[in-house]
């Protein structure tokens, strides 16, 4: 499973799976139609699968368009965002199990952006490969996604779920948001060395115009602020060691930055 990463609008990401032997391919959260139908184009693949994580517009504006053009494709997303999806005939909860191009994704529910939002993880072929995470707006490169339904509980429940796959796991989340991420990072905690190394990094990169996603979990885990809760550091600048509160306050200071 090849894993295509495609621009779209102002700062979205969307990712074109493409099984190689079977020349068909999946996508995931198709804000808009052009990049995926130019890549498939050229790849001369139909498209048999759209995995939605959550309903917002900029994450399933495509799917009318692209049903269109592939009447047999199946549309997925989560059981509570039934009615919210355009052509959502999958509807899934945690637990679940997907598959394409032989490999078997699970379903993670992770609320907290939205009432609804799952997130698909596909575990590593053979030991020491990587896994596969396409989060949504779930989890960022260094930061997490803004509360609009969920609650700072339902987030922190969500975020540990992904904490809890293993380091060497892509992150592959649906926003070029990573600098503006480790900036705020670094105001709340500017002792970490991993942190400090990571924005030099990513700065350089940006102003290559390169892409930061894909993340690695396990650098995620070392410098971004809302998997990093229970640190000492952050629970001082937060005045408080609950760490569901500790959370709310950092996604509040975030919020204003």
């Amino acid at each position: 499973m090849q894993v295509i990463r495609l621009r779209a609008l102002s700062d979205n990401y969307i990712f074109l799976l493409h099984d190689i032997q079977q020349n068909v391919a999946a996508v995931v959260d198709p804000a808009e139609a052009e990049p995926v139908l130019d890549k498939l184009d050229q790849l001369s693949a139909e498209l048999v699968a759209i995995f939605n994580t959550h309903h917002h517009y900029d994450h399933v504006g495509a799917n009318l368009q692209l049903m269109q053009k592939f009447p047999e494709v199946k549309v997925y997303g989560g059981a509570e965002d039934r009615g919210r999806i355009p052509g959502q005939q999958i509807f899934l909860r945690q637990g679940d199990r997907i598959q394409f191009a032989d490999r078997i994704g699970e379903v993670i529910f992770v609320p907290g952006h939205t009432r609804a939002h799952i997130a698909y993880y596909f575990p590593p072929e053979k030991p020491g490969e990587v896994g596969e995470l396409f989060c949504g707006d779930t989890l960022f490169a260094g930061g997490c996604g803004r509360l609009f339904e969920g609650t700072p509980q339902q987030m922190v429940d969500s975020l540990n779920k992904l904490a809890a796959l293993p380091d060497n796991t892509r992150v592959w989340c649906a926003h070029e948001y990573t600098l503006k991420n480790l900036q705020f990072a670094l105001t709340v905690e500017q002792d970490n060395t991993e942190l400090q190394n990571r924005y030099l990094q990513v700065q350089a990169s940006r102003q290559r115009g390169e892409a930061t996603v894909p993340s690695l979990l396990g650098v995620e885990k070392q410098t971004n602020p809302f998997l990093r809760y229970s640190q000492p550091a952050l629970q001082l600048i937060t005045k408080s060691q609950n760490p569901v509160q500790t959370f709310a306050r950092l996604r509040g200071m975030k919020d204003r930055f």
